[in-house]
């Protein structure tokens, strides 16, 4: 996906944002958080899952960084299929144009659903994928909400000691 379609489509939300450039070896969020300064829950990722039927389901998932997706729960029982698993890096490139450690849920396909954890929209502003592994998007959570396409859900991320 390119940059510029990214862009446009934050652009539409009319919601304030910033792009922050970074080092594409530093994308992923762990890494990203500790060169640039950011707190890992004021971090967000986007994370595809894909219901395992034919003709496949899939869902962008956002969550805090300091949290796990509930892919086997909550995503689960959401998509209503009894097996589901995190999108390969493959097909998350096939579904959204854009690699792990960039993905963004702006510019996605429109008939793609977005669930937002909870968690999410209670930060004063979150770091999101800017669409490539260069840059991030830095915007207080309402241009989650602000997407045509989006849903909060309740406990699509738990809590998890990142050190057990």
């Amino acid at each position: 996906m390119s940059n510029d379609t990214v862009l446009a489509a934050i652009e539409r939300l009319g919601v304030e944002f910033e792009m922050i450039p970074c080092d594409p070896a530093l994308a992923d969020t762990h890494e990203f958080c500790a060169t640039y300064g950011y707190e890992l829950g004021d971090s967000a990722n986007t994370i595809v899952v894909v219901g395992k039927r034919d003709p496949r389901v899939y869902v962008a998932c956002i969550v805090l960084a300091n949290t796990r997706l509930d892919v086997n729960g909550t995503v689960r029982k959401r998509i209503g299929i009894r097996r589901t698993s995190f999108a390969s890096a493959e097909e998350t490139m096939a579904v959204t144009g854009m690699t792990i450690g960039g993905v963004t849920p702006f510019g996605l396909p429109d008939d793609l659903p977005i669930w937002i954890d909870q968690r999410v929209t209670a930060r004063s502003r979150i770091i999101l994928g800017g669409g490539s592994r260069d840059r991030k998007v830095l915007a207080p959570p309402a241009i989650l909400e602000a997407l045509p396409n989006a849903e909060v859900v309740t406990d699509l991320g738990v809590d998890f000691d990142p050190l057990a």
